[in-house]
């Protein structure tokens, strides 16, 4: 059966988008993964739809989907994004929307989330015990839930430890490579951090190749820990503390939530 003439007929496409910032982190290739091993057994099919981080890639991303292209969206919002009325408005049109890690808080919709702060809580904390007097915070976009909720687990941990803010050591990277490596060099050469606690698996990366160049020991100079999902993690040299998403789970709960909004709403 021509499955575009069955969609028609059925007024459903069989198809989900899935909205995401990118692809090079490995999180959000094992959440597509965890995706497609719910849908293939739905005959459903996924729409990848890459923001690259641009809020304005979102909004025109947001719009080609009032054109009923999708029965329903899996969404994790750009760092750039500070206003959603796009989502807003794809709600209003009644299209089931679930997000996940990247959410909108106040949204009236499913959420499919990890503990951000007590995530950043545990990794600082494992800093401070292992005799780190100064991290640094390398953080994500302030708009975005993960980066506050990760923000706020990293000020709790130096609070209860009696460690004072220094706020040079708080980082806003911008998300673009270049400027980030500059960021983090001019962090170790003027505030001389000897932990680094990355919000996201990009900024350790960084952290890694910045300290090669000023020739810095990991972990005798400096101690590094930070989210990731890298299954080459571990052969790094040395090897990276990470706090590990279950990142395939995440994928699968996200769009097994979605199909029961969908079949609630048919």
């Amino acid at each position: 059966p021509n499955p575009h003439a069955s969609s028609l007929r059925r007024h459903a496409s069989k198809t989900i988008a899935v909205i995401i910032p990118e692809i090079a982190n490995n999180y959000f290739t094992l959440v597509i993964d965890g995706i497609e091993s719910v849908v293939q057994e739905k005959g459903y099919h996924v729409m990848i739809y890459l923001t690259h981080e641009d809020v304005n890639r979102e909004i025109a991303f947001a719009r080609t989907l009032h054109n009923g292209r999708v029965d329903g969206a899996l969404i994790s919002v750009s760092g750039t994004s500070n206003e959603f009325t796009h989502f807003r408005e794809l709600q209003a049109k009644g299209l089931p929307m679930v997000f996940f890690d990247r959410v909108v808080e106040d949204f009236d919709t499913i959420k499919v989330t990890t503990d951000d702060f007590e995530s950043a809580y545990l990794a600082t904390r494992h800093l401070i015990e292992s005799g780190c007097k100064r991290i640094a915070h390398l953080g994500i976009s302030k708009h975005l839930s993960i980066g506050k909720k990760r923000l706020n687990g990293y000020l709790k941990a130096l609070a209860d430890h009696n460690i004072s803010l220094d706020e040079n050591l708080m980082v806003d990277c911008v998300n673009d490579n270049v400027k980030d490596v500059e960021l983090i060099r001019q962090l170790f050469i003027q505030h001389k951090p000897d932990g680094i606690f990355a919000s996201v698996e990009r900024y350790a990366i960084i952290t890694y190749e910045v300290c090669r160049t000023l020739k810095l020991s990991i972990p005798d100079d400096v101690k590094v820990i930070g989210f990731s999902n890298l299954q080459t993690a571990a052969l790094l040299n040395p090897s990276l503390s990470t706090i590990t998403q279950p990142a395939f789970d995440m994928g699968k709960e996200a769009v097994t939530m979605l199909l029961k909004a969908l079949e609630k709403k048919n």
